[in-house]
């Protein structure tokens, strides 16, 4: 195992950030530049990465590989995977970042850091954009404060779900440039591993076996059975209204309001259910232009 240390850390952003005289501007390109740093330090620290798009599942993902780990080492079910929480406890479990990979360039200057990514096994877990955009809306408009809003350059004011998900710079074309980048990463990559949201809906015993795999586990089949009945989606949204999820993030902003969970529908090409049949099909035509087939989508 690699030392679960860092330097540099989030208490350490939190702490550094107040300290410097700087305008409104200045300090969101800083703290994206400290955040950048933190992400280069895990990223040489890890012994294994999960790489997505926000809202292509990975949440439901972590919750799934925690439950292995807790069942398997004993380990409070409260504590989720989240970099070396879990290695702390228990050595055996292996150190792993999760990252959307959004941050890393405003450190390095370089947004092609496919070098970087080779030191340890990557998971590229995508979902249909389509379905990741209207999330991202969704998670943007009840969830995200607006701090994070400038800090990710996303707008403050209301903006229709259509509007927003057609905005070149943080919708649909966003999600479709930063998917086709490490699309282009497959086969260069000798460690990267593909993983589609689709296709562990679908068959979520076997995606997520061979997802443990590569991190290192022979998974038994009782193990496997128990983690998929534990992260049924009805199941997860219980304990995310009960608050039981381990994960501050993890939580309902309004329990009254389904559109403000953190697991909010779960459904594969849900996004038709917010747009006309025009709409559609503008959103249709635009991933079938620009996205690359090799997903699938």
């Amino acid at each position: 195992m690699k030392p679960a240390s860092l330097t540099f850390t989030k208490f350490t952003r939190k702490k550094l950030l107040p300290c410097f005289p700087l305008s409104s501007k200045q300090r969101l390109e800083t703290e994206r530049r400290l955040r950048g740093k933190e992400d280069y330090g895990k990223l040489l620290l890890s012994d294994a990465v999960i790489v997505s798009h926000e809202k292509s599942g990975r949440t439901w993902l972590r919750v799934m590989l925690s439950r292995f780990y807790q069942q398997r080492y004993r380990l409070p079910e409260r504590k989720l995977l989240n970099f070396d929480r879990l290695h702390r406890l228990e050595p055996r479990v292996p150190v792993i970042f999760f990252t959307h990979d959004r941050q890393l360039g405003h450190y390095t200057g370089n947004w092609n850091n496919e070098e970087l990514y080779r030191t340890a096994p990557v998971i590229l877990l995508v979902r249909d954009p389509r379905d990741v955009a209207v999330s991202f809306y969704f998670d943007w408009k009840y969830r995200m404060s607006d701090h994070n809003r400038k800090l990710y350059f996303l707008p403050l004011d209301n903006i229709s779900i259509y509007n927003f998900i057609m905005q070149s710079e943080f919708g649909l074309p966003a999600i479709i440039a930063f998917m086709n980048r490490w699309h282009g990463y497959i086969g260069r990559m000798e460690n990267l591993h593909l993983f589609r949201y689709e296709d562990l809906r679908a068959d979520t015993a076997s995606e997520l076996e061979k997802i443990l795999r590569i991190l290192g586990t022979d998974p038994q089949q009782e193990e496997i059975e128990d983690i998929v009945a534990y992260a049924e989606f009805e199941k997860m949204k219980q304990r995310e209204l009960s608050g039981e999820t381990g994960d501050s993030r993890i939580c309902a902003t309004d329990p009254d309001n389904p559109d403000s969970f953190k697991a909010r529908r779960a459904k594969v090409g849900g996004y038709r259910d917010y747009f006309s049949k025009d709409e559609i099909r503008r959103i249709d035509e635009l991933v079938g232009a620009t996205l690359n087939p090799g997903y699938g989508y």
